[in-house]
């Protein structure tokens, strides 16, 4: 096969039939596989609604919240993308149309386009053809995998579609499109549906565009002669009708498509050198996942979980997805619990509860709700030396229960709570005080990575391994430094500060198996090959207490 002049090349996947079909995982995928065979691969992904970022939606709403390393606060799939690859995103790597509207707008109102009238189209396709090749050009990628949010049907995704359609148009060898759809077995025929999928399929069409692959999702996997009606209804190879199966985990997705070798095929459609792709770290980490030697129980304590009759562990999916890789890193079976917080407020008896688990963590948050029972499910675990992990608003809340009940300050809080509070323990800096009087909420908190250090001798700095570390931030509230001394002396030591604004960063309890609390996000740093430290040994803890 002639292998023409090397071009960006740019793999589109987008959805059919339903939302949260497993676009983002398959996205991850590809980018795993086609880096594993020695290609740089980077992701965008676009989402279709007007905010600007993910940053003032509601976890119930949209899932968690992810941080890029240069702070953008996006879209979870993001998280997934870095889990996968190892690559870290940043703001090219995300794109909603209201930053394509905000731009249009601000380009217009400058008089950048020349006096010429602006139209939705081509100028907000332009647009977003702009932003996917500048992801690409940052990362200097040689496939840019872009995952389209929601389904090709809905009204929102047409200009994204539209440029699509329109790359393809001008470098039609340079671009693939990946078509993942759902393939239902109504309980009453037992029979795998197609035509779903036929249907997503035409609808594509209807939009100029012809899928160069089908991920067919569904209960089980993909047989002959469903395989068949797929590429004679839908116009796709049969070949490159991929079978993608609910599996146990979603670490084991890659090795589900190189088993009808996926990445050779994507290569060969974009004109690029095939190569073999390496696997081995990721049979081994399935291995671990397969395999476990022992057990972990581990509860994390929220209060994002509960949508009408559902529990939604998406507004967490960065702590869970952390808690799992530290489990497999210690070689055990992780067994997670959702505990809503709220029910500590209700009876406060039933604190009590977490004595059946091995470790607790208390991921970030915000508001009001919940703030109580939280922090009776800190005392609790800090009195009877359960280990505990406390991210963000656990630090904050944990560093309260501390003034409070070992202090005796029974009115310390966090001004976030009551801004009236005798005793802030948390306060708002002077910065973001005047972001909340002016009611800017949109991209003005802490964000992004900051430096930390370590204090030696610390559980933190022996599991780091190092002085000085980076972390990721997302928060407008901090730890009140008029209680530094106090605290410190009475056993909550500060172990981790940033020496540039002199800002609590880590506290540790003294004489705890493992108490620690951190002001930043380590869960986005968290990888499944590579375990963060703080839930490595978090787990470790556990497992200990576990064993005796």
């Amino acid at each position: 096969m002639e292998i023409k002049k090397k071009q960006p090349k740019f793999i589109f996947v987008v959805g059919g039939v339903m939302s949260s079909v497993g676009k983002g995982v398959t996205a991850a995928s590809i980018s795993a596989i086609l880096k594993s065979s020695g290609h740089n691969v980077t992701n965008v992904k676009c989402d279709m609604y007007i905010n600007i970022d993910a940053g003032t939606i509601r976890p119930t709403e949209h899932g968690e919240v992810f941080v890029g390393e240069d702070g953008i606060e996006a879209d979870q799939d993001l998280g997934n993308y870095e889990r996968f690859s190892g690559n870290k995103m940043s703001s090219v790597n995300y794109i909603t149309t209201g930053q394509v509207y905000l731009e249009i707008i601000t380009k217009e109102r400058n008089l950048e386009y020349g006096g010429e009238d602006v139209e939705v189209v081509p100028d907000v396709p332009n647009e977003i053809i702009r932003r996917i090749k500048l992801a690409q050009q940052e990362h200097d990628a040689e496939v840019t995998v872009v995952e389209f949010g929601g389904t090709i049907g809905e009204y929102q995704v047409l200009l994204f579609l539209e440029a699509a359609r329109m790359m393809k148009l001008k470098d039609p060898d340079d671009v693939a499109f990946v078509l993942v759809s759902y393939l239902p077995i109504p309980s009453h025929i037992g029979e795998m549906k197609t035509k779903p999928t036929q249907h997503a399929a035409r609808t594509l069409n209807s939009a100029g565009i012809n899928a160069d692959f089908i991920i067919a999702r569904g209960v089980q996997e993909l047989d002959k002669p469903r395989r068949e009606k797929l590429a004679t209804f839908c116009g796709v190879k049969k070949d490159h009708c991929i079978s993608a199966p609910d599996v146990s985990s979603i670490y084991k997705v890659p090795f589900n498509f190189e088993k009808e070798e996926l990445g050779k095929k994507l290569l060969r459609t974009l004109h690029m050198e095939e190569k073999d792709s390496d696997l081995s770290k990721w049979n081994e980490l399935v291995e671990k996942i397969d395999h476990p030697k022992k057990e972990v129980k581990i509860a994390v304590v929220g209060k994002y979980f509960g949508t009408g009759n559902y529990t939604l562990s998406d507004s967490y999916i960065s702590v869970i997805e952390a808690i799992k890789h530290a489990a497999w890193y210690n070689d055990a079976k992780p067994v997670l619990e959702w505990v809503d917080s709220e029910a500590f407020e209700k009876d406060p008896k039933k604190v009590e509860e977490l004595a059946q688990f091995d470790g607790v963590i208390v991921p970030g948050g915000f508001g009001t709700r919940g703030v109580e029972g939280i922090i009776n499910a800190i005392q609790y675990v800090r009195e009877n030396n359960i280990p505990y992990l406390g991210i963000c608003y656990g630090m904050q809340l944990a560093s309260v229960e501390f003034v409070r009940n070992v202090l005796g300050k029974k009115e310390a809080h966090t001004v976030e709570v009551d801004k009236d509070v005798k005793e802030a323990v948390i306060h708002i800096n002077p910065n973001q005080a005047d972001n909340v009087k002016e009611h800017k909420y949109g991209g003005t908190m802490r964000l992004g990575a900051y430096d930390c250090e370590l204090t030696a001798g610390s559980k933190a700095r022996k599991a780091y391994g190092k002085d000085i570390i980076s972390e990721r931030h997302r928060h407008r509230y901090e730890f009140n430094n008029d209680y530094r001394e106090m605290i410190d002396k009475a056993g909550l030591k500060i172990v981790g500060v940033n020496k540039k604004s002199d800002l609590v960063e880590v506290v540790e309890l003294e004489n705890h198996p493992f108490f620690i609390g951190v002001q930043y996000h380590p869960e986005f740093r968290s990888r499944p090959i590579e375990a963060h430290p703080l839930f490595r040994e978090f787990v470790c803890a556990s497992l200990a207490r576990k064993k005796s």
